[in-house]
């Protein structure tokens, strides 16, 4: 598995793109003006407390009130109570680390249970064990991680914890030491802030998107990272010789007069990315709907027939959609709860290895993933772990014309609202003639296939109709004026 990163940096945004074996794998935007805030640690002030939803809101200088839970309150003193009335009160301050960015109309949501990542490590200063990420799977290795860890912590009497990342796997210990050290004097500075600064401000802020992508996304499987802003590959250099000197050499400076996206053919991915349907090679297809509540999957085999019998077109079709699904998960950024349909399948055999393909692919995803069985209506339930606006939400805005429905009524829906709407104003008023402004293709149907029916009702009504076309109208506005 070949890797590359690209960077790509304009004043008014940062735009990364994830490259395996060639294909676009994930695209993260960051816009300058609303830089995310997930991993910023503010001094907040608790404005309210539910008891019934076991949460508060805390006022911590952003849009809008942000939302802690009590699961997520470390409890001070040892206090082992669960109740919010208990771990935290109305009007009091509280140092909160945000873990998901606002979303729609919800605002961040936050934690007490701080965590501060690092190129090998994740200190967390509130718990006292050490741990080892899942995804090092060598028995051996996590033994020798938690070994260094823990004897780190104890020789310098240290009242918390840390966890080995997945970068960590074969590091050196004096590298694991150095990342501990760094990490514990951060903390030191960040506490001297918190005691100085007043309530609703950030205490710490992450770091810009560029330079989070290379702590957080490089790996051994990275060859190049290319970066096409001069000041930003600088910083990069910088920031590479101080964290990850061994993989220094893989960052480059992209001068070309091509842009960097168009070279990669991310441009047209992002395009294809924010459309409902995704063609897969066979001629089967996805249907991608993002909803308030859930993202639905629907696989259909389109213009796939197959060679062989209905059973192995089936089959094929929904091993290849998902790992198609598992790519657009990762490039769209989807997160909560999803559901694929899959084309039913009568042979378990083909569940169980179109389950284990979901899976496998699933297991490159850098977001936390859970998938159920199959259940009885043939559905696939899963989750992923949302942080970040999906790249609809960050690129998009809900359609000024049909309010996000996805429809319009139809010219004829319209044409007979309009009707009653004429026999409304004149039961009400006296008036000489009515004047109806409406779309284009509204007023052609008035003309056209609804002239008889127009025709009856200015008979009925004794008054004469006008019509009226308005270019700025859509197909769904029309207003009755009253002559």
């Amino acid at each position: 598995m070949s890797e590359e990163i690209l960077i790509n940096v304009t004043p008014p945004e940062t735009r990364v793109a994830v490259i395996e074996n060639g294909v676009v794998q994930e695209i993260i935007i960051e816009r300058t003006a609303k830089r995310g805030l997930v991993g910023n640690i503010y001094k907040g002030k608790v404005c309210r407390v539910l008891p019934g939803m076991q949460a508060a809101f805390v006022d911590a200088g952003l849009e809008r009130a942000a939302f802690l839970h009590a699961s997520d309150i470390h409890p001070a003193n040892g206090d082992k109570s669960s109740q919010i009335t208990d771990l935290v009160r109305e009007g009091g301050e509280v140092i909160v680390q945000v873990v998901k960015d606002p979303l729609g109309t919800k605002g961040a949501r936050l934690t007490t249970n701080i965590s501060i990542p690092s190129r090998y490590m994740v200190f967390m200063p509130n718990v006292k064990n050490v741990g080892v990420s899942q995804k090092i799977e060598d028995e051996g290795e996590r033994m020798r991680l938690r070994e260094v860890l823990s004897q780190y912590a104890e020789a310098n009497r240290m009242e918390a914890g840390f966890i080995a990342r997945t970068a960590a796997e074969g590091v050196s210990t004096e590298a694991l030491h150095n990342d501990m050290r760094f990490l514990v004097r951060l903390w030191g500075s960040i506490q001297e802030r918190v005691a100085t600064t007043p309530p609703r401000q950030l205490i710490h802020e992450d770091l810009p998107l560029a330079m989070r992508a290379l702590r957080d996304l490089i790996n051994p499987e990275v060859e190049k990272v290319r970066i096409d802003s001069r000041s930003t590959w600088e910083k990069a250099q910088q920031f590479a010789h101080k964290y990850i000197p061994d993989q220094r050499s893989t960052i480059e400076y992209y001068p070309g007069e091509r842009p960097i996206f168009d070279l990669y053919g991310v441009e047209d991915e992002i395009q294809k990315a924010l459309e409902r349907k995704v063609d897969l090679k066979s001629g089967g297809h996805l249907v991608i709907d993002q909803t308030e509540a859930m993202t639905t999957i629907d696989v259909n085999t389109g213009a796939f027939v197959g060679h062989r019998n209905l059973e192995e077109t089936i089959f094929k079709t929904n091993l290849e959609a998902a790992q198609a699904i598992c790519r657009q998960l990762r490039l769209r950024n989807l997160g909560g709860i999803i559901i694929i349909d899959f084309i039913d399948m009568t042979d378990d055999e083909h569940k169980r290895q179109v389950m284990r393909a979901l899976e496998r692919c699933l297991a490159r995803d850098h977001a936390k993933t859970h998938i159920s069985e199959v259940s009885s209506l043939g559905l696939v339930e899963m989750t992923r772990k949302r942080t970040r606006e999906s790249l609809e939400h960050v690129l998009c805005q809900t359609c000024p014309t049909c309010s996000g429905r996805g429809t319009l009524k139809t010219a004829e829906t319209v044409c007979f609202d309009i009707f009653r709407d004429i026999l409304r104003e004149w039961r009400q008023f006296d008036v000489e003639q009515l004047l109806v402004l409406a779309a284009q293709d509204v007023v052609d149907r008035l003309l056209d296939e609804e002239s008889q029916n127009l025709a009856e009702l200015e008979q009925f009504i004794g008054r004469p109709i006008k019509l009226q076309a308005e270019v700025l109208y859509n197909q769904e506005q029309y207003d009755v004026v009253l002559i």
